[in-house]
């Protein structure tokens, strides 16, 4: 018999009791386009998962000794909770065996992509908060996400959206906006367009296979030009 995130689960000790919650964090769109009677896939799960990793990671950098700034922190946590960084997390837990992928998408590699992998890790936090609170989450991430606060940062994982905010409120207390420009490829591996705006005026354009890898892009050039 395969291996399911559930026997993952009860060999980390970790409690769950609504299985159809589970499974929603593991469904990617592909695969309910395939199978109609999956129902919904793993966004809003994502979304839910994004505001608990925020909370988790904010309170843990703000007890850190010695204290950080308030820029330091935001530093760093936009390094620990970026798309490498929980496609990163997602791999050592060993998660990705349980994606549930179109077969397009799994043809096409969707398994190991880092966007996929990211969005998946944040719909997991987010359905077992839903289940069972804030106590699996933490022993998940105590596994993952503590140990790399003290890792070294790779240039990859800079995050250039919060650097950009920070230099442009440093002359204003505008906030720059980010905007779809097009969207290229098959539906199963596309590439993202995206522009971030201030004031209308576009700073940079960027592409990725994911809307967060193209504002980060984006956001790269801006900064880039700004720097100059």
């Amino acid at each position: 018999m395969a291996d399911t995130i559930f026997d993952w689960l009860k060999r980390n000790g970790i409690s769950f009791s609504d299985r159809r919650l589970i499974l929603e964090a593991l469904t990617h769109s592909s695969y309910v386009n395939e199978h109609k009677e999956a129902g919904h896939d793993n966004e809003r799960l994502e979304f839910m998962g994004d505001a608990v990793l925020q909370v988790w990671t904010s309170r843990k950098l703000i007890m850190l000794e010695p204290a950080l700034s308030e820029g330091q922190m935001t530093t760093l946590r936009a390094q620990l909770v970026c798309e490498e960084a929980l496609a990163r997390y997602n791999r050592q837990l060993g998660w990705g065996a349980y994606l549930r992928l179109g077969i397009g998408e799994e043809k096409s590699g969707g398994r190991e992509r880092d966007s996929l992998l990211a969005d998946m890790f944040e719909a997991m936090l987010g359905a077992l908060y839903l289940d069972q609170g804030m106590e699996p989450v933490t022993k998940i991430l105590e596994q993952v996400l503590t140990p790399a606060i003290k890792a070294p940062k790779s240039e990859t994982l800079i995050d250039y959206k919060t650097r950009l905010q920070e230099v442009v409120q440093a002359d204003t207390r505008k906030t720059l906006r980010y905007e779809l420009l097009g969207m290229e490829g098959p539906s199963n591996h596309p590439e993202f367009e995206m522009a971030v705006l201030l004031d209308e005026i576009v700073l940079g354009t960027g592409k990725g296979n994911s809307k967060k890898r193209a504002e980060q892009m984006a956001a790269k050039a801006a900064f880039d030009k700004m720097a100059r």
